[in-house]
């Protein structure tokens, strides 16, 4: 791994195994019955697995606020997908 120094690796393995901790609370969360929050703890723990995903993977974190532009254009239109998409459903 040329180019990488070991504090990089550390905290790639760092958000590693946060991710694996996410996903067995997605897991668990999947098996109790919360009633109508089900879906927002659900949402919750995906939203961050994948801020998670967003900031350290793909390198936003360090990257120049033009990419920060987009991806909140990216996560504003997904907003007005999920919107619409309620809209439509919930007045039937």
């Amino acid at each position: 791994m040329s180019g990488h120094s070991s504090s990089v690796v550390s905290v790639y393995l760092r958000v590693w195994a946060a991710l694996l901790v996410l996903l067995a609370a997605t897991v668990g969360a999947a098996f109790l019955n919360m009633g109508p929050f089900n879906a927002v703890v659900a949402l919750m723990i995906a939203v961050t697995k994948a801020v998670l995903v967003i900031l350290f993977f793909m390198h936003a974190k360090d990257s120049d606020r033009l990419i920060w532009v987009y991806a909140a254009a990216g996560v504003l239109w997904l907003l007005f997908l999920i919107g619409g998409t309620l809209a439509d459903v919930l007045t039937r």
